[in-house]
């Protein structure tokens, strides 16, 4: 071989040996970006397409894997028209591919907190970063009560939509609800009330603290969570201006009807918190996502690097890997610290 040839070889090498090491020992650390509370991420076709709150408009990224988020496409994808109902606020989008179109899922009001309602957008495009996404309205039961952080989800082939809201028309306390749906922005029927704030764990706050909301009793930021034939809402409890904001789960114990309330059970304790030792606070208002491959479970959620940071911007979106129990439930452990590399999600 001549020195041309060996030189080729050497050069092919060179590639395999980087894009192995790109696939098998490549690693990312938390935060995944600077700022940005509410995450969440949807995947098909090989692209994770990624949101969070941006307060006046929806942004849009997309990427072959969330730990690549710094470097991904982004794209302005919405700004509601001014005046309107939904101008303002606009809090935890949700992007969703269902019966073939892309929803975009988003709480917002008119700059008044009493009227927070559901919307959604529609996309027709093949890639949700491409086409026009257009204003399909709101998202609502027949109360049509204050409501955020809506989720969408299936389940036996029937779609849920599960958010938090209020019981009547006052900021009182904020459960959890759950209705099916007709369409992809139509709710059948009448809302379920399947949680509320029962533990001490749920309730921190200062009522006295005239800059925050007059409550304490929250349950926000629901996700649907399924594993073999189990289904699981995650949620967020307390203030997420304190520290000890936090994820609690309602297990489904049922057969089929998912609005029997008493079919659900929530759990005693948190089951993802604050973590002192690993200097991450607050963590909460979470989603899930799978590896490339379809082999991990891996939880998305937003948290503090510091006490007393409160629900600005200085909540930040970060990613683990979590597990399974014997008895099919979700163990999430703690919040892994700042700048511990961890594995990309197998499969990039």
């Amino acid at each position: 071989m001549n020195r041309f040839g060996i030189l080729i070889l050497f050069l092919i090498c060179v590639a395999g040996k980087s894009a192995l090491a790109q696939t098998s020992g490549a690693s990312f650390t938390n935060p995944l970006l600077a700022s940005g509370a509410d995450p969440f991420s949807f995947y098909k076709d090989g692209y994770y397409y990624y949101t969070h709150t941006t307060g006046n408009r929806i942004d849009l990224w997309k990427t072959k894997n969330l730990a690549d988020l710094k470097t991904a496409q982004r794209k302005t994808i919405y700004k509601p028209p001014v005046n309107t109902g939904y101008s303002k606020n606009l809090w935890a989008p949700e992007v969703h591919y269902l019966m073939g179109n892309w929803y975009l899922y988003f709480a917002a009001d008119d700059g008044r907190n009493e009227h927070h309602r559901m919307y959604v957008l529609e996309n027709a495009a093949k890639d949700p970063m491409e086409g026009e996404w257009t204003f399909k309205g709101k998202v609502a039961d027949p109360s049509d009560k204050w409501a955020i952080d809506g989720d969408v989800f299936t389940w036996k082939g029937q779609l849920y939509m599960i958010w938090s809201g209020w019981e009547g028309d006052t900021n009182g306390q904020q459960d959890i609800f759950l209705a099916k749906m007709k369409n992809p922005w139509t709710i059948e029927g009448n809302r379920v009330k399947i949680g509320a704030p029962q533990f001490d764990w749920e309730k921190h706050g200062d009522l006295n603290d005239k800059d925050n909301p007059p409550h304490v009793n929250v349950n926000e930021g629901p996700q649907a969570l399924t594993h073999g034939n189990r289904l699981f809402v995650i949620f967020s409890a307390s203030g997420c201006w304190t520290d000890f904001y936090a994820l609690g789960v309602i297990s489904f114990n049922g057969k089929d009807n998912l609005l029997d309330a008493a079919a659900w059970e929530k759990h005693p304790q948190p089951f993802f918190k604050q973590s002192k030792e690993n200097g991450v606070y607050a963590p909460g208002h979470n989603s899930f996502f799978k590896s490339p491959d379809g082999k991990q479970d891996w939880i998305l959620y937003h948290a503090n690097s510091a006490p007393g940071q409160g629900c600005g911007g200085h909540r930040s979106p970060r990613a683990q890997p979590f597990t399974w129990d014997i008895a099919g439930m979700p163990q999430f452990g703690e919040p892994v610290k700042e700048g511990i590399a961890l594995p990309v999600p197998t499969g990039k």
